[in-house]
């Protein structure tokens, strides 16, 4: 299926995932973009406020993408994001959750000024194998219209 701008309406619920959260993967992530040391290595974390290994947020907003890519967005008209107006990290994510979500449209309105396009906007839930909510965001996002809109 295509995922073209007519494709989402308010109350829409997409299930994503799971992503399996790798060890190596969450360190190496860290190691490039977010070397703080409760990211990095175990025995400095376990003196963090934290106690233990956690992973970068940034590394969780990119399992989110990931997941909606695998969802969604690869078969879709998506142009843009014009931005995510709210990100929450509520809970940490470890190595070895098993993450998955919800994006749930909660509007849905054609572009004013590029009348081809359409604006989405959604909050999503990533949660762990637990059912614990790890964090919450909203997106926006400019799709094509279909063809024959």
């Amino acid at each position: 299926m295509l995922w073209s701008f007519e494709s989402f309406f308010e109350g829409l619920a997409i299930d994503i995932g799971p992503y399996h959260v790798k060890k190596d993967e969450m360190i190496e992530f860290a190691r490039r973009f977010d070397p703080q040391p409760f990211h990095l290595d175990e025995n400095l974390a376990r003196g963090s406020e934290i106690g233990e290994l956690i992973a970068s947020g940034w590394y969780i907003l990119s399992v989110f993408m990931r997941m909606q890519c695998d969802a969604f967005l690869n078969d879709s008209t998506i142009i843009v994001s014009p931005g995510v107006d709210r990100v929450e990290w509520i809970k940490p994510v470890r190595a070895n959750d098993v993450l998955s979500g919800k994006v749930v449209v909660t509007e849905a309105r054609l572009s004013k000024s590029k009348p081809g396009m359409g604006i989405v906007i959604c909050d999503a839930e990533i949660g762990n194998q637990y059912n614990t909510i790890v964090s919450t965001l909203s997106t926006k996002a400019m799709f094509k219209r279909a063809p024959s809109a």
